[in-house]
């Protein structure tokens, strides 16, 4: 029997874990973290370069101090590196419109009691039954910003040398697809996304010079009949979006449509076997109830079993952003 003490401490930090995105959310408004890049190094000069009293400058300074979301250093306050490469509004990489993302949801986190006991019927598309290109546009600017990093990621980690073309499922800003033709020349692609999506999509397929080798069509890919000229399909990010059943029949519709030899990649966010975790899989499969949906988060032996049983042979599970994503894996037979 452990003699360990038990206490309130753990409980009581996650009786407040709001108040640490405030802080965030506080200081990206305010610019802090780019004000510091630019020289700020003590408290008199965050009050002068973000317009707040001295006072409240050395409150917010502390807060993100505790948080690791500055450093002190000799000269003063700096950026630690993921601040400074995500969160200074000068640098390209700039994520801030991804990590305020879910900020409007905040009030419907903290009535989730209320929503679970409502009796609201969900629906297949949940939130995104309702969009409009320019609630579409707002949406995806965020996803953008994070999204480019992880189609980089996808490229380099995943050889797609003698590949022809690409089937992107529900792929937004196309940020998959910009990627996978910038790094082999010799390939297409097309995004798949509901029709006020793929609107947007061209504006990033044109902002990045891809617009003659990456197209769209506009459609919802649970229902919408894949293309048949395709060797590669990807599906990222929208895993908890759907149930197993929808999953299970995009994953069959995927094998039927690839060319003989082809391959799928499922990318997001998974469970552990014994569903302990990761906490961002079990949380966006909570996303869902908020969005009307009727997601839900899955496990990595589910989404195997999606893959084996549409027929996909040599099927792998590849860790793709640490503690994040996985990336599953399967081969057509040829």
């Amino acid at each position: 029997m452990s003699n360990k003490r038990v206490d309130t401490t753990r409980l009581q930090a996650m009786s407040r874990a709001y108040t640490e995105s405030a802080i965030l959310w506080a200081a990206l408004d305010l610019n802090l973290f780019s004000a510091v890049a630019q020289g700020a190094n003590d408290d008199q000069a965050v009050a002068e370069a973000i317009g707040v009293s001295r006072l409240n400058a050395e409150r917010l300074v502390v807060c993100c101090l505790s948080l690791g979301l500055l450093e002190q250093g000799e000269g003063g306050l700096r950026n630690p590196p993921d601040v400074a490469r995500y969160l200074d509004e000068s640098e390209p990489t700039f994520a801030g419109p991804w990590m305020t993302f879910t900020r409007r949801d905040v009030p419907g986190w903290f009535a989730i009691a209320d929503k679970m006991t409502g009796g609201q019927e969900p629906s297949l598309l949940g939130m995104y039954d309702d969009m409009t290109v320019e609630s579409a546009r707002k949406y995806h600017q965020a996803t953008y910003s994070i999204g480019m990093g992880a189609g980089r990621r996808f490229a380099r980690q995943v050889d797609l040398t003698g590949r022809t073309r690409m089937l992107d499922l529900g792929g937004g800003s196309g940020a998959y697809s910009i990627n996978v033709v910038q790094a082999y020349p010799e390939m297409t692609a097309v995004v798949l996304d509901l029709p006020p999506v793929v609107e947007v999509t061209k504006e990033f397929l044109e902002s990045n010079n891809v617009a003659d080798r990456v197209t769209t069509i506009g459609g919802d890919f649970t229902k919408t009949n894949f293309p048949t000229d395709c060797d590669v399909i990807v599906m990222a990010s929208n895993l908890p979006i759907y149930d197993s059943a929808v999953i299970a029949s995009i994953v069959a519709k995927a094998h039927a449509a690839l060319l003989p030899g082809g391959e799928m990649h499922l990318i997001g966010e998974m469970l552990t076997e014994d569903r302990t975790g990761p906490v961002d899989a079990a949380m966006w499969g909570m996303n869902e109830l908020l969005c009307g949906g009727r997601g839900r988060a899955h496990t990595t032996s589910e989404c195997v079993e999606y893959f084996e049983q549409a027929g996909f042979g040599q099927v792998a599970l590849h860790e793709f952003i640490p503690g994040v994503l996985q990336r599953l894996s399967g081969l057509k037979s040829a």
